[in-house]
């Protein structure tokens, strides 16, 4: 058997892998848009979180305290510093650079002891929930786990004519049908995964 010549070779190889780079690429939603970046697992602070801040080798530094509604928290020797919007590495950055002017070399470890975060970082719930709120978004978090926070539905929801509304990554809103009522009663099938800044909308029932 006679060899391939050598270009002939080379434009098999360039095919292959145009193919193959082919099928890697995101298949799009079911409304022909692309789909959601997956969420990235990082805490953004937001006012009402609980912050612990540990100074090393400086315990009267060291404090628990409360993102205040403008954002900021105050600590030791810190009257006030931006928190919300940051993730705790940055805020421990921060707070470094801040108190060097008068501790050396300052190592500082923020941890979130309970949280409410940036809306960014939350699943609202509105309409008919038992207990309609904004839900902190943690990673995982599915569309049952939401319900399970929010109490389930009100005898007056019309759990099969709800939606999610979500924003891409590219800016534009998408609108995703969903069926409370069946998920409820045991179909997972309908469960699917939340992202942080989604709205779940329930409507009422018109009988």
């Amino acid at each position: 058997m006679k060899p391939l010549p050598g270009n002939y070779v080379f434009w098999l190889v360039m095919v292959a892998g145009w193919l193959l780079l082919g099928g890697c690429s995101s298949a799009p939603t079911i409304d022909g848009s692309a789909a959601a970046a997956a969420p990235v697992d990082r805490y953004i602070i937001g006012p009402g979180d609980s912050l612990e801040i540990f100074v090393r080798d400086n315990p009267s530094l060291s404090t628990t305290v409360p993102v205040r509604p403008d954002g900021r928290i105050s600590i030791p020797l810190v009257q006030s510093i931006v928190a919300a919007g940051e993730t705790p590495e940055k805020l421990a950055g921060d707070l470094e650079s801040a108190l060097s002017r008068y501790v050396r070399s300052p190592l500082v470890t923020v941890i979130v002891k309970s949280f409410v975060g940036a809306y960014s970082q939350q699943v609202r719930v509105v309409g008919q929930a038992t207990m309609p709120k904004a839900v902190p978004y943690r990673s995982g978090m599915t569309l049952l786990d939401v319900m399970i926070e929010v109490g389930g539905l009100t005898k007056f929801a019309a759990g099969n004519g709800a939606k999610v509304a979500r924003r891409l990554p590219d800016g534009n809103e998408q609108t995703i049908p969903v069926r409370l009522d069946d998920l409820m009663n045991g179909a997972i099938k309908y469960n699917m995964a939340m992202y942080p800044g989604d709205i779940l909308i329930i409507p009422q029932s018109l009988l």
